[in-house]
């Protein structure tokens, strides 16, 4: 070890070598009289777009000091569908710590730290205020000629003088979600496999991690499902608590969970800059790692009340309100003409993206609790409505829209029609179809025949040529398909006709030869409602040897008395009115699903089923 060495001792006249300095020029920053500018990305004060803001609370949640709060703003309408609130951030000066946490967490990039960073007041309260920037705040954001320096504070600010911003490769949440698995176009087109693999645990582990828990798109479901508790309860590795939350709103999940419109993910905040959690897939994952529902969560309705609601349908609505009324007590029959549960759902989603077995776990669930399913039975034939009436202390019309609607055009009586086309092809024999198959129709319902026919093309005439196309009065930028179901189908092969008009159906020796088409000039008048023109002069044949109409669904009354059917009030839109409990002009009769609701989707009939049932709840208990 080397030895300690001694310390040297100071002269007792060194204190005074100070003085020499006095006599000479002081190196100071006459700031501001000389000006120094801050680094590029210094972390000054807070600017918010409040054009980009959605009010998503997320730097609020993330603040280490609580130095943000979420704040009303009146004057700013909520669009909850689009994942907006009417909220915006207040900081306060007295708690920031100018970390950029906030900065790094907000998912549209809206909130933003600037290079100002002078206020001096004597005011505390003038700490504390809600930022924004140049583009919503004119009268404080100054430029270079009107601002100085001696007056600078939070009311008088430079502008376009950014510093620290969101970088997406440094943020705090990851922008990409984790891949679905999927069977290849070329692939699944030649069979009915299902497309979607579904996620593994440890994918939808990594998934749910993505989840910023900031609850825009709870706003944005239709049934308001308590989507981020469940999420966490994924990424926990705690599957059966993530399906008790999801039955807290949704009976029917292993069904959502694959056909869903994901209303939620369109609001969700990471899809701004990046891509939405993929939360109707986490959906699937849970109801498909829980073999038995019951087993697993042990759901018992309450005690028996005496009362009994007949429904009528077996689809979204009626599975949901027939689930909420019996685990309140309530005796529940379900009537339906199909030989199983699941309604349009049965019958409509081809089994490549809804199978049977799926469908059959959420309604052997649903008639495990108790509620009694009366299938293959017809209303208003097998039994008579103004019977049920009389019976039951109330009803529940969940019936869909089950009658394909037709062009009328010329020889269209040689055509096929999309719903007894898709319901062979799921729960029938199956259907004989043409090498050159024409669809009419662009939206889902449209896609999912041309897909299934694609499908059984290759199935039957596996060594021949053979093509599926669509023709629809929408141009690309109006096809009221959704994205994905259009690029799915132009993946597999399917040739789009967009922007032309059906005008008769060629025939010859009593076969069909193809489409005669018309340019379309317009779909909606200047009211926006339903009145297409063409161009005359421009035509288009397109050849077939099989056509199939989808271009929209109607609902069947028929089972009405006619009495009943004319007390029945619709709204303009032709759909039947209810109140604020669910109720039609006809007492005790409810009603929700696809006959009631514009959205047409199986979220908002759960959503319609809620308000339902617990309509017919208070009225049952008087209330």
């Amino acid at each position: 070890m080397k030895e300690k060495t001694k310390d040297k001792k100071g002269s007792i006249l060194s204190p005074f070598k100070a003085v020499s300095y006095l006599f000479k020029k002081p190196r100071t920053l006459r700031y501001p009289f000389e000006r120094k500018e801050p680094a590029l990305r210094y972390r000054g004060f807070h600017l918010n777009d409040w054009e980009k803001c959605t009010g998503c609370g997320n730097c609020a949640d993330i603040c280490p000091n609580e130095a943000i709060e979420m704040v009303e703003i009146p004057e700013l309408k909520p669009k909850p569908e689009e994942g907006i609130k009417n909220e915006r951030p207040k900081l306060d000066y007295g708690r920031c710590c100018f970390c950029g946490l906030c900065v790094d967490i907000c998912p549209p990039a809206s909130l933003r730290l600037s290079r100002d960073y002078f206020h001096i007041h004597f005011d505390t309260d003038t700490f504390s205020f809600l930022p924004k920037d140049e583009k919503s705040d004119k009268e404080h954001f100054l430029g270079s000629e009107q601002y100085s320096i001696l007056k600078a504070s939070l009311t008088h600010r430079k502008e376009n003088y950014e510093g620290f911003t969101s970088d997406l490769g440094y943020s705090l949440f990851e922008p990409q979600r984790v891949s679905m698995p999927e069977v290849p176009p070329e692939e699944r087109k030649l069979s009915f496999i299902e497309q979607v693999i579904g996620y593994s645990k440890e994918e939808a582990q990594k998934e749910a991690s993505r989840c910023l828990e900031c609850k825009l798109c709870e706003d944005a479901c239709p049934a308001h499902l308590k989507i981020s508790d469940y999420i966490r309860a994924i990424y926990e590795d705690k599957p059966a608590e993530s399906l008790r939350k999801i039955l807290e709103d949704n009976p029917i999940p292993s069904i959502c969970g694959r056909i869903c419109m994901k209303h939620c993910e369109a609001a969700c905040s990471l899809s701004v800059r990046g891509e939405a959690v993929a939360v109707r897939w986490l959906k699937r994952f849970v109801a498909d790692s829980i073999k038995d529902y019951k087993a697993t969560l042990e759901l018992r309705p309450a005690k028996p009340t005496g009362k009994k609601i007949a429904v009528i349908g077996a689809g979204p609505s009626g599975l949901s309100v027939a689930y909420f009324l019996t685990l309140r007590g309530h005796k529940t029959v379900v009537f339906d003409s199909l030989p199983g549960g699941g309604g349009m759902m049965r019958i409509g989603p081809p089994l490549y993206r809804l199978p049977i077995e799926a469908i059959d776990k959420d309604v052997n669930h649903i008639a495990s609790l108790g509620v009694e399913f009366r299938f293959n039975t017809t209303v208003g034939k097998d039994v008579l409505f103004e019977d049920i009436l009389k019976e039951y202390d109330a009803i529940h019309l969940g019936i869909g829209t089950t009658v394909s609607r037709s062009t009328k055009i010329k020889n269209i009586n040689e055509a096929h029609l999309a719903l007894p086309f898709l319901q062979e092809n799921k729960i029938g024999q199956g259907t004989k179809v043409g090498k050159e198959i024409i669809v009419i129709g662009g939206g889902n319902v449209a896609m999912d025949v041309a897909r299934e026919a694609l499908r059984l093309q290759c199935m039957q005439y596996s060594n021949e040529e053979v093509v599926t196309k669509t023709v629809s009065l929408e141009d690309w930028d109006e096809l009221p398909a959704t994205e994905d179901e259009i690029e799915e189908a132009k993946a597999e092969g399917i040739q789009f006709n967009p922007g032309w008009g059906p005008k008769e159906v060629k025939v010859e020796d009593g076969r069909i030869k193809g489409l005669s088409c018309v340019k379309v000039k317009s779909v909606f008048d200047e009211q926006g409602k339903f009145s297409p023109t063409f161009y005359e002069e421009k035509q288009m044949f397109l050849q077939g040897d099989m056509i199939i109409e989808a271009i929209g669904q109607a609902p069947d009354f028929s089972f009405l008395p006619k009495e009943l059917f004319e007390k029945l009030e619709f709204t303009p839109q032709r759909k039947v009115k209810v109140d604020e409990n669910g109720m039609t002009s006809i007492p005790k009769v409810f009603a929700g699903g696809d006959i009631v609701n514009l959205n047409l989707d199986a979220v908002t009939a759960i959503a319609d089923a809620k308000i339902a049932a617990e309509g017919i709840h208070k009225m049952l208990c008087g209330r």
